[in-house]
């Protein structure tokens, strides 16, 4: 979605499609993915000419050492230079519940004026950790980081995803709660 005042100012949202065992990857992560396709969908009907461009990633291959996202960073400078912010979704199928700025001690206050825009529906279930530890390598977030660039990780609530869905068979379908799926996507 090209912005119109900063197009060359970025907000990138994202997950990653990585199927992990003989299931077929449905909270790790295809509700990252969908709640991402979403919010583009939604963004474009309610706000078709933001000031920043914002970037849908879909990346492949985080298990195996962010390959897809930190492949994009790499290829792309130009967005890594002019980033202004990147979520990551991804972990399961629960709401948002957790919101960290990464340690990065300026991004606190923006994300306390983002949280405080918010209708309560959508802002009394988050838990805003300020300034939050610095970000770690377990999920596509970390390759913007790495690169310098703000990435930020929106944490679900868990519904069992480490004890039972995470890299196993049963991650399937029936395990999504469309509910949360479309409150994050509106997130």
């Amino acid at each position: 979605l090209k912005g119109s005042d900063l197009p060359n100012e970025y907000v990138v949202l994202s997950a990653h499609f990585d199927s992990w065992d003989g299931a077929s990857g449905a909270t790790d992560n295809g509700t990252g993915t969908i709640t991402m396709m979403e919010a583009i969908r939604l963004l474009q009907a309610a706000y078709p000419a933001p000031r920043r461009t914002i970037l849908v990633g879909h990346w492949s291959s985080e298990e195996q050492g962010l390959n897809g996202s930190r492949a994009f960073a790499t290829d792309h400078p130009e967005v890594i230079q002019g980033l202004q912010a990147s979520f990551n979704q991804d972990n399961g199928t629960g709401r948002v519940e957790n919101l960290s700025p990464a340690g990065l001690v300026e991004a606190g206050a923006w994300f306390g004026r983002w949280i405080a825009a918010l209708p309560s529906d959508l802002s009394d279930p988050i838990t805003l950790r300020l300034p939050g530890s610095p970000a770690g390598g377990g999920s596509d977030n970390a390759s913007f980081i790495c690169s310098g660039a703000p990435g930020f990780s929106l944490g679900s609530a868990s519904w069992d995803y480490f004890s039972y869905t995470w890299h196993t068979n049963r991650d399937t379908f029936d395990k999504v709660v469309i509910d949360n799926v479309k409150h994050n996507a509106t997130l």
